[in-house]
C-alpha cells in the first residue's frame, strides 16, 4: 500500500469516516468491491441483507470488516438503516455508502473525503457521470421522476437523487427509526436532511454498468414505483405542514442572527466606544476587553458555541479591576478567517494591540476607536512603526499579527509573511501561536449572513527566542510556522468536524 493510501486511511479514521456496503445476492462482485474498499478505508461495515447465494460465505472469508447480517431479505432501506446504526454505535461521525454490485468505484472515496473537508457536516452526493453509458428508458425516467419530486418537496434542485454513492453526516440524520425498507429509503433520507437544514453537496463520481445481459438488479419496476409514488404523496403532504415551516423558520433565524450582529456592533461603536474616546481614552482597551468577553463568553453570538484552551505555559493573572493581562508581552500570531477573529483575540486581555489594514484604520464607523486603541495599519511600514510598537511593549502590551496578511476564503492556511517574526526579533519577544477554528465558517469572507456553528480558540506553547532562532532566518521561520499551523489546524478540524 502506498504512503498516499496510508495517509488517506488515517485521515478518514481521524475524521470519523467509515464505509457502509449493503449487499444482497452479489456473489459475483462483492469480494472485489469489499477488498478494493479496504484499500481506501480501514473501517468497512458490510450489511448482508439475507443473501441466498454465496455472498454470506464470501463475506465470512474476508478479514478486517464489520459484518452485519440477518436471515431474511428485508430490502435496501432496512440494510442501510442497520449499517448506519451500527456505524453510530461504533462512534463514527460519517458514513460513505456504496453498492455491492460493482457499479461504484471505491477509489472515489478520496473525492468524498476532500468534499467532507471542504463542507463538514454536509450530506455529499456522488453525481454519476453517465456520458456514454447505455441506460434503459425506465432508469432515465426514474431519475428524472425522483429529481422532480425532490424539488417539489424541498425547493432544491439536484441532478442525481437516486445515486447510492453518498456520504452521510450520521449525527444529523433524521427519520432512521421510520425509514422505509426498500429503494425509496434513500430519497426519504435526502428529503428529511434537506428539511432539517443539512447542506447537500454534489460531486462527480465514476460509475460502471455492465452489459445489459450481465446486470443484476433487484429493482421491481411496478411494485417499487408504486411504493415510491405512495412515499412521494406522503412527503408532499409533510412538505406543506412540516418541511415548509422549517425552511421559513431557518430563514427568519438566519436574518435574526445577522440583525443582532449589526445591532450589537452599532450599539457598542456608537453608544459605548465612541463616547468613551472623547471622555476617557485611557479606558478604551478595558472597555473593548469587557465587551468582547461579554460577546464571546456570556451573551454569545447567536447560533454559535465558543470554547477555548490556553497552554499552561501562558500565564494569565488578575490585574486589579481591569481584568486579566499576559504577564510577559509577546507577539501573538493567528490564522485569519473572518471579522470574528478580532473578538476572539480581544477577549483575552486588555493589553493587546492589533496590526490592521488601512480600511479598518479609516473605517467611518469604528476607525476613530481603532486609532484611539493604538491599533496601527501595517501599510505604514514595520520599520516606521517599530518605535511605537516598542513603546507599547514597554507599557506591557502584546502585539497581535495575522501572518497571512488577509482573510482566508476557504479557511485553509495561506502563505505566512515574515513581518510578525521580524517584529518579535527586533523587540526580543516570544511568539505565541493562536489557532482559530470556526469564524471563517460562521462568517465567511465576502458574506454578511451569520451561520450557526462552533468557534474554537487555542493558545499554544510559546515559541521562545531561542526556538525561533534555531529555525533559521525570518523567511524560514515563517515557512516552518506555516507548516506547523497546517498540521495543527487539520488536527483541530478533524476533531471538531465530527460534531458539526
Amino acid at each position: 500500500m502506498t504512503d498516499y493510501k496510508i495517509h488517506q486511511q488515517q485521515l478518514l479514521s481521524d475524521r470519523g469516516i467509515c464505509v457502509v456496503i449493503p449487499t444482497y445476492n452479489n456473489e459475483g462482485t462483492i469480494a472485489a468491491v469489499v477488498r478494493a474498499t479496504l484499500q481506501e478505508c480501514r473501517d468497512v461495515i458490510v450489511v448482508n441483507d439475507g443473501s441466498t447465494d454465496g455472498t454470506r460465505d464470501i463475506l465470512h472469508g474476508i478479514e478486517g470488516i464489520t459484518l452485519v447480517e440477518y436471515a431474511r431479505n428485508r430490502g435496501k432501506g432496512y440494510a442501510l438503516k442497520c449499517g448506519l446504526r451500527r456505524a453510530l454505535q461504533m462512534g463514527f461521525a460519517y458514513a460513505v455508502t456504496l453498492d455491492g454490485d460493482g457499479q461504484h468505484y471505491p477509489d472515489d472515496i478520496a473525492l468524498f473525503l476532500e468534499a467532507n473537508r471542504q463542507h463538514p457536516g454536509s450530506l455529499i452526493l456522488g453525481r454519476r457521470l453517465m456520458d456514454g453509458i447505455a441506460r434503459s428508458p425506465g432508469s432515465r425516467f426514474a431519475n428524472r421522476f425522483s429529481n422532480f419530486w425532490f424539488y417539489v418537496q424541498t425547493g432544491r434542485r439536484l441532478a442525481d437523487t437516486q445515486t447510492g454513492y453518498r456520504l452521510y453526516p450520521l449525527k444529523k440524520l433524521r427519520g432512521l427509526s421510520i425509514l422505509t425498507a426498500r429503494y425509496e429509503a434513500e430519497l426519504e433520507l435526502l428529503v428529511l436532511a434537506s428539511w432539517h437544514g443539512v447542506d447537500i453537496v454534489s460531486i462527480d463520481v465514476k460509475v460502471y454498468y455492465p452489459p445489459q445481459a450481465e446486470r443484476v438488479s433487484h429493482f421491481r419496476p411496478a411494485r417499487d414505483f408504486a411504493r415510491i409514488s405512495v412515499l412521494n404523496t406522503v412527503l408532499c403532504f409533510l412538505a406543506v405542514v412540516y418541511g415548509l415551516p422549517l425552511r421559513l423558520w431557518r430563514r427568519v433565524e438566519r436574518g435574526a442572527r445577522t440583525v443582532y450582529a449589526i445591532l450589537f456592533t452599532l450599539f457598542f461603536c456608537l453608544c459605548v466606544f465612541t463616547p468613551l474616546v472623547w471622555i476617557d481614552r485611557s479606558r478604551v482597551h478595558h472597555v473593548i476587553f469587557r465587551a468582547m468577553r461579554f460577546l464571546m463568553l456570556r451573551h454569545g453570538i447567536p447560533g454559535t458555541t465558543f470554547t477555548y484552551n490556553i497552554s499552561e505555559e501562558i500565564d494569565f493573572s488578575t490585574k486589579g479591576e481591569c481584568g486579566v493581562a499576559f504577564q510577559k508581552p509577546a507577539v501573538y500570531i493567528c490564522n485569519h478567517q473572518s471579522h470574528l477573529d478580532l473578538p476572539c483575540q480581544l477577549m483575552l486581555t486588555p493589553k493587546m494591540i492589533i496590526l490592521t489594514k488601512d480600511w479598518v484604520w479609516y473605517h467611518p464607523l469604528y476607525g476613530r476607536i481603532v486609532r484611539a486603541a493604538e491599533f496601527y495599519p501595517v501599510s505604514a511600514g514595520i520599520d516606521r512603526l517599530m518605535p511605537k510598537l516598542r513603546s507599547l511593549v514597554e507599557r506591557g502590551y502584546s502585539i497581535a499579527v495575522y501572518p497571512e496578511g488577509t482573510r482566508s476564503a476557504d479557511c485553509r492556511i495561506g502563505r505566512f509573511h515574515k513581518g510578525a517574526f521580524y517584529i518579535a526579533q527586533q523587540l526580543g519577544l516570544d511568539v505565541v501561536p493562536m489557532y482559530l477554528y470556526g469564524p471563517g465558517r460562521i462568517l465567511p469572507k465576502n458574506t454578511y449572513h451569520l451561520r450557526p456553528g462552533p468557534i474554537y480558540m487555542e493558545l499554544g506553547r510559546p515559541f521562545t527566542r531561542a526556538a525561533l532562532n534555531n529555525m533559521g532566518d525570518l523567511r524560514t521561520q515563517a515557512q516552518a510556522m506555516r507548516r506547523h499551523y497546517i498540521e495543527k489546524y487539520e488536527t483541530i478540524a478533524n476533531r471538531i468536524e465530527q460534531d458539526v
